[in-house]
C-alpha cells in the first residue's frame, strides 16, 4: 500500500525512516527502468504546476523531464505569469490550482509561503526549494550516497560552509537515516538552532551524531562524504565579497580531502564556483560525484511525484 499518496513534501523531517527508504528504493527502480528504455507512464494524464519565484536549472529541467517520462505534463509558471506576483493571496492560488492540476511544485524564498500553499491546497505540494530547506536535493543526495557506498546508516558526512537551506536539509535527512553529520563554518553562519535541535532529536532515535564546529579539520576527520555549497546563496549576492573572506578557511581542497577518509566522496549541489568553496581539481577529480548527484535529482523526484500523485 502506498502510504505517501496525497501527502505534501515540504521537509524530510515530516517523513519516517521507512518512508524515506521507500522513496529511495522506488527511485532506484525508476532509474533502472529509464536506463533500460522501459516506459513507465505512472502519471499518464496527470499535470504538475511548477511555480518558480527563484531561477533554476536543475529543478526545472528535472521536474519537467520527470513528469514527461512518467507520462504526465508539467506546467511552468514564473512569478511574472501568476497573479500571486500581483498580490493575489496564496490561499486563492492554492485553491484554484488544486481544481486544475494534480500536484504543485514551488521554488520560492519564504518557507512560510510553501506552508501556506500546502495548507490551502487539496493536491500534493512539493517544496522545490525555500530559503530554509531544500529537501528534494537531499533526497537525491541520499540516493547518490547509497548507490556509491552501499548504505547510509553509520556513515559520516561533513558539510563545510554556509549553514543554509542545503545544510538544514542535510542535518534533517542524514539524522533521519542514521548518518553522522558534522557541519563546519564560521559561528555567525551556523545552521539555525531550531534545525540543529531537531537533528539532535533525530540522532538520538537513529543512534548517530551531530557536530557543529568552527574547525573544518575536526568536521572532516573520518568523513566518508565531504559536501559543500556556494558561500552566497540566492538573495545573498550583495554579501559575496564579505563572505569570500570569512569562508576562505572552509574551501574544499586537497588538504581537506587528505584529512578525511581515503577515497571520501565529494559532493556539491551546484552551481559551483571553482576557486571559492571548492577547487576545480577537487570538483572535477575522481572522488567527485557531483554530476551523479545532479542526475539523481531526476530519479528521486520521479519517485516523489509518482508516490505522491499516483493512483
Amino acid at each position: 500500500m502506498n502510504s505517501l499518496r496525497g501527502r505534501h513534501f515540504l521537509s524530510l523531517q515530516d517523513f519516517s525512516l521507512t518512508e524515506i527508504a521507500m522513496l529511495l528504493d522506488f527511485a532506484r527502480d525508476l532509474k533502472q527502468r529509464q536506463k533500460r528504455g522501459e516506459p513507465h507512464p505512472l502519471l499518464a494524464g496527470k499535470t504538475l504546476a511548477m511555480i518558480f519565484q527563484k531561477p533554476s536549472t536543475r529543478t526545472r529541467v528535472s521536474f519537467e523531464v520527470g513528469m514527461w517520462q512518467l507520462g504526465g505534463h508539467a506546467l511552468f509558471l514564473s512569478s511574472q505569469e501568476l497573479q500571486m506576483g500581483r498580490g493575489e493571496p496564496i490561499k486563492d492560488t492554492a485553491a484554484v490550482l488544486s481544481r486544475y492540476v494534480d500536484g504543485i511544485m514551488i521554488r520560492t524564498f519564504k518557507h512560510s509561503d510553501v506552508e501556506e500553499l500546502a495548507s490551502f491546497a487539496t493536491v500534493p505540494v512539493i517544496n522545490g526549494l525555500t530559503d530554509l530547506l531544500h529537501p528534494c536535493q537531499v533526497l537525491a543526495d541520499l540516493l547518490t550516497v547509497e548507490e556509491k557506498l552501499g548504505k547510509l546508516a553509520g556513515l559520516k558526512l561533513a558539510y563545510l560552509g554556509d549553514g543554509n537551506n542545503v545544510a538544514h536539509s542535510l542535518l534533517l535527512g542524514c539524522t533521519k537515516v542514521g548518518m553522522n553529520i558534522a557541519v563546519a563554518g564560521p559561528e555567525n553562519y551556523w545552521p539555525l538552532p531550531e534545525i540543529t535541535a531537531k537533528a539532535r532529536e533525530n540522532a538520538a532515535t537513529s543512534r548517530c551524531s551531530v557536530l557543529i564546529t568552527v574547525d573544518p579539520l575536526e568536521a572532516v576527520k573520518d568523513a566518508d562524504i565531504i559536501y559543500t555549497d556556494v558561500w552566497a546563496s540566492m538573495g545573498k549576492e550583495e554579501e559575496k565579497a564579505e563572505r569570500k573572506n570569512v569562508f576562505a578557511p572552509y574551501q574544499v581542497n586537497d588538504n581537506i580531502l587528505k584529512a578525511a577518509r581515503p577515497g571520501a566522496l565529494v559532493m556539491h549541489c551546484l552551481p559551483a564556483y571553482r576557486g571559492d568553496e571548492i577547487t576545480a581539481e577537487v570538483l572535477e577529480g575522481e572522488q567527485s560525484v557531483v554530476i551523479d548527484q545532479a542526475e539523481n535529482r531526476l530519479h528521486a523526484q520521479k519517485a516523489l511525484l509518482a508516490l505522491l500523485m499516483g493512483n
